[in-house]
C-alpha cells in the first residue's frame, strides 16, 4: 500500500485486517495496528513497513494476500523502496481532496521502476461531502481529475510495453473510491451490481452516523478493494515471468532461471530480503520474498552478500508485530526468517553459493543530512557504535561512518526528520544518552575537463599506470544515476550494458572496455597486448572503487567521472605486482588526474512545495531567496497559493520553523525531488576549506 503522508495508508490497512478477521471492525482506523512503533503513535506518522499475510475469498475460491503497509514520509523512503522489491502489485492511495501529491509521484515512480502494477483507490471521499459539499456531478469531476492525474504519471514512468495496459479504468473496477476512516468503498462494478449511485452516498453522509453504518454494510471497504486486487493485481507466477529478467542477474536459461520465471516450489531456493529487523530475543530477523524453491525450518542457506553459510532457525508469517512460527513456505510468498547471521537489506539468499544474486536495491534518493552522534558516557562508546551498525544493516538508506582517527561517528540519512527517528530511537529502545551536532551536509566531487595523461608508480617502481579521467557525458550519468544501468564489477550480463552504452552514444569499442560501474562513475581499461593486465585488473578496480568513495578535493563520496586505464608497464615476476604496489599506484594516478581535471564541487539541491494562504506570497518569496533559493513556478487558487521552489540542502535547515513563523503557523511544504547540483565557483573553495577543516585534513588552497 503506497502514497502520499497522510492519505491513509495505514487506517485502510485496518480495515482489510478487520475484513480478514484479525481485528474488530469497532477498532478498526483508530487501533493504527500496523503502526506498532511508540514513536509511530506519538508522530502519528508511520515509520517503518509493516507485513501482513491475510485470506480472502472472492468468487468462491480463497486467496492468500500478502500486504504491506508502507510509510509515506519522504525521509522513509528507503523503507518503501524495500518494500517494493517484495510485491508484484500496488493499491495507490490518493486524498480525493489534496489529490496527486509530490509523494505520490515518488511512491508510484518506485514501484513503477521494479515493474510492480498500480491500481488505484481514492480514499475520504467523505471529505468531498462534509467539508466541501460538493454536489454528485461536481464530485465525479473532482474524482476524475485524481484519476487523470495518476494515468499521466502511470503514462509516463511505467515500462514501455505496459504503459497502455497498466493505466487505471472506473469502467473494468481497477479504480475504487471510498473513505477508509468510515469502512466502506465502492467501485464501478460494485455500483452497478449493488445498485448504488453517488447520490447515495451524499444522502447517506446528510442522514448521520446509522446510514453511514448501513453504506459501511452494503459496500465493505475490505470486499471492495481485496475484490480488485484478486481481479487486477498479478499472482507472483504471473509477475515473475517479467520481473525476473529485469531484477535478476543471472542466466535465464538455467534450471534456477527457468525456476524463478515460473515460481516454482520445487525449484532451487532464491529469496531476496528486503528488510532486517533486531529482535533482543530472536536476533535478526530478515524479512524476504521466495522466488523460487520451498524454505524449510533447519536447512543450510547461502548470503550472496558475505558468501557465508547459516542455518534457518525459525520462519514467521506477519500480523504486524506479531509472529507466527510455520515450519516451511514455498515460493510466490514473504516470510520472516530468524538465524541469517550478518544478513542486510537487498541480499539474496539461496541454496547454492553459485546462484547469481537480485540486482541490488536502487534507492531513488540518497542521504545527503549528517550529523555527529557521541555517547554523553564515554563508556556506551561500542554500545552506541554496535546499535548504529545495526541500525544501518536494517535501514540501507542510513550510513554509519567512524572515523578511526578522531573516533568521529557521523550518521548520514535522507532528512532532519530520519536523523531525528534515529536519535529517538537510540534514547527509547537503546537507553543510551547521546549529543549530535548540528546537521552537515554531504557533498560530491566530480570534474569539469579532460585531464593529461598521469603516470602513476608503484612503490617499488616496477609497475606504472598511464591514467586519465573526463566529465561523463550528461546522458550517460542521468542513465547511471536513474539506475538503467546495473551497478558493479561488469562480468554477467555484459551483453546488455554494452547494448545500453551503444544506445547512450559509447561507442561499441569503448562500451565493451568498461570494466566496472560504481557509484555513477565508470572505470574504462583502453590498454592493448598487456600480457598480465587480467592478473592485476581486480587491483586496479579496487584502488578506483577507493578513490570514488573519497575524492581528492574534500573526501566527499564522487560522481559523473569516467576514469581510462590507457596503458601500463607491470614486472614479469607476480610477487612485484601485489596489491601493495598496484593499489597506491592506481590510486594517485586517479586523484591526480582528477586534481588537474578542473574538479567542482556538487551540492544536494531540493525541490520543494509550499501551500499557503496567498496573503503570504511576499514572505515566501523572501525567506526562499534569502536561502540561495530559486522560485520555479507559483499557482494561486482563489486564496491558496502553490510555490514550487528549488533550494541548497545547507540552506535548508530551520526552513520549517521560519515558514510557520512567516505564515503564522499557516503554511507547510513537501519535498518533491533532489539532485546534485554544481556549486557556484565564487564558494566552492570556501566549501572545501570549511569540510578539509572538519574532517581534519591538510588545507590545498
Amino acid at each position: 500500500i503506497i502514497a502520499h503522508i497522510d492519505h491513509g495508508k495505514t487506517t485502510t490497512s485496518d480495515s482489510l485486517l478487520a475484513g480478514a478477521g484479525m481485528l474488530s471492525f469497532e477498532v478498526a482506523g483508530k487501533e493504527l495496528k500496523l503502526d506498532y512503533l511508540e514513536v509511530e503513535r506519538e508522530r502519528g506518522i508511520t515509520v517503518q513497513s509493516a507485513d501482513v499475510n491475510m485470506v480472502h475469498e472472492y468468487e468462491g475460491k480463497e486467496y492468500l494476500i500478502n500486504l504491506i503497509d508502507t510509510p509515506g514520509h519522504v525521509d522513509f523512503g528507503g523503507d518503501v523502496t524495500r518494500a517494493i522489491r517484495a510485491i508484484d502489485g500496488a493499491i495507490v492511495i490518493v486524498d480525493a481532496v489534496e489529490g496527486v501529491m509530490p509523494q505520490t509521484e515518488t511512491v508510484l515512480r518506485q514501484a513503477l521502476r521494479e515493474y510492480v502494477k498500480p491500481v488505484l483507490f481514492i480514499n475520504k471521499v467523505d471529505r468531498l461531502i462534509s467539508e466541501l459539499r460538493l454536489p454528485p456531478e461536481k464530485m465525479q469531476e473532482q474524482l476524475l481529475k485524481v484519476i487523470s492525474g495518476v494515468n499521466k504519471l502511470i503514462s509516463r514512468m511505467a515500462p514501455k510495453e505496459f504503459r497502455d495496459q497498466w493505466l487505471v479504468n472506473v469502467q473494468n473496477g481497477s479504480v475504487a473510491f471510498g473513505s477508509a476512516i468510515d469502512k466502506w468503498a465502492l467501485s464501478f462494478p460494485w455500483m452497478k451490481q449493488n445498485n448504488i449511485t453517488f447520490k447515495d452516498i451524499i444522502d447517506a453522509y446528510n442522514k448521520g452516523e446509522d446510514a453511514i453504518k448501513e453504506l459501511m454494510e452494503k459496500a465493505p471497504l475490505h470486499r471492495v478493494l481485496l475484490d480488485m486486487v484478486v481481479k487486477h493485481l498479478p499472482n507472483p507466477a504471473e509477475a515473475q515471468k517479467y520481473r525476473v529478467p529485469r531484477l535478476w542477474l543471472g542466466d535465464l536459461d538455467t534450471p534456477e532461471g527457468k525456476a524463478l520465471l515460473e515460481c516454482d516450489p520445487k525449484g532451487p531456493l532464491v529469496m531476496n530480503v528486503t528488510k532486517v529487523m533486531m529482535d533482543p530475543h530472536a536476533g535478526e530477523i530478515a524479512v524476504a520474498r521466495i522466488y523460487s524453491g520451498t524454505l524449510k525450518r533447519g536447512e543450510n542457506v547461502y548470503l550472496s552478500f558475505s558468501g557465508s553459510e547459516s542455518k534457518v532457525q525459525q520462519i514467521f508469517l506477519w500480523k504486524g508485530n506479531q509472529r507466527f512460527p510455520i515450519e516451511e513456505v514455498p515460493a510466490g510468498n514473504i516470510v520472516g526468517v530468524s538465524g541469517l547471521r550478518g544478513v542486510s537489506s537487498g541480499e539474496t539468499v539461496t541454496s547454492d553459493p553459485n546462484i547469481a544474486p537480485f540486482e541490488k536495491i536502487k534507492h531513488i534518493f540518497e542521504p545527503v543530512v549528517t550529523k555527529a552522534f557521541e555517547p554523553k558516557n564515554p563508556k556506551d562508546l561500542q554500545k552506541l557504535i554496535i546499535a548504529l551498525k545495526n541500525k544501518e544493516r536494517e535501514d540501507p538508506t542510513l550510513r554509519v561512518e567512524v572515523n578511526e582517527e578522531t573516533g568521529e561517528i557521523l550518521v548520514s540519512g535522507l532528512g532532519e526528520l530520519h536523523l531525528e527517528i534515529i536519535e529517538d530511537w537510540l534514547r527509547r529502545e537503546q537507553k543510551l544518552e547521546i549529543q549530535t551536532s548540528p546537521p552537515i551536509v554531504v557533498y560530491r566531487e566530480s570534474v569539469s575537463k579532460v585531464s593529461p595523461t598521469i603516470e602513476g608508480k608503484s612503490p617499488n617502481k616496477h609497475n606504472k599506470f598511464y591514467i586519465h579521467v573526463e566529465p561523463l557525458p550528461e546522458n550517460i550519468w542521468r542513465a547511471l544515476s536513474e539506475g538503467e544501468l546495473p551497478e558493479g564489477r561488469v562480468k554477467k550480463k555484459a551483453e546488455e550494458i554494452v547494448n545500453k552504452l551503444i544506445e547512450l552514444g559509447m561507442t561499441r569499442e569503448e562500451a565493451k572496455r568498461v570494466k566496472d560501474i560504481f557509484q555513477d562513475n565508470i572505470f574504462i581499461d583502453a590498454t592493448k597486448g598487456i600480457v598480465h593486465i587480467g592478473e592485476v585488473m581486480e587491483m586496479c578496480l579496487d584502488a578506483f572503487e577507493e578513490v570514488m568513495k573519497a575524492g581528492p578535493l574534500a573526501k566527499e563520496p564522487v560522481i559523473g567521472v569516467k576514469v581510462v586505464l590507457e596503458d601500463a608497464v607491470l614486472h614479469e615476476d607476480a610477487i612485484h605486482r601485489g596489491p601493495a604496489q598496484v593499489i597506491p599506484a592506481v590510486r594517485d594516478a586517479i586523484k591526480e588526474a582528477m586534481l588537474q581535471a578542473d574538479p567542482v564541487l556538487f551540492e544536494p539541491v531540493q525541490t520543494l512545495r509550499i501551500d499557503a494562504p496567498a496573503e503570504y506570497m511576499g514572505g515566501i518569496s523572501r525567506i526562499i531567496q534569502s536561502r540561495r533559493g530559486q522560485i520555479l513556478e507559483m499557482d494561486q487558487d482563489e486564496d491558496h497559493l502553490i510555490v514550487k521552489a528549488r533550494m541548497p540542502v545547507a540552506e535548508s535547515f530551520g526552513f520549517t520553523t521560519s515558514l510557520r513563523s512567516e505564515t503564522a503557523g499557516r503554511g507547510f511544504w513537501t519535498f518533491i525531488d533532489s539532485k546534485f547540483e554544481r556549486i557556484p565557483r565564487e564558494l566552492q573553495n570556501n566549501v572545501v576549506k570549511k569540510i578539509r577543516e572538519r574532517k581534519g585534513l591538510p588545507q590545498i588552497f
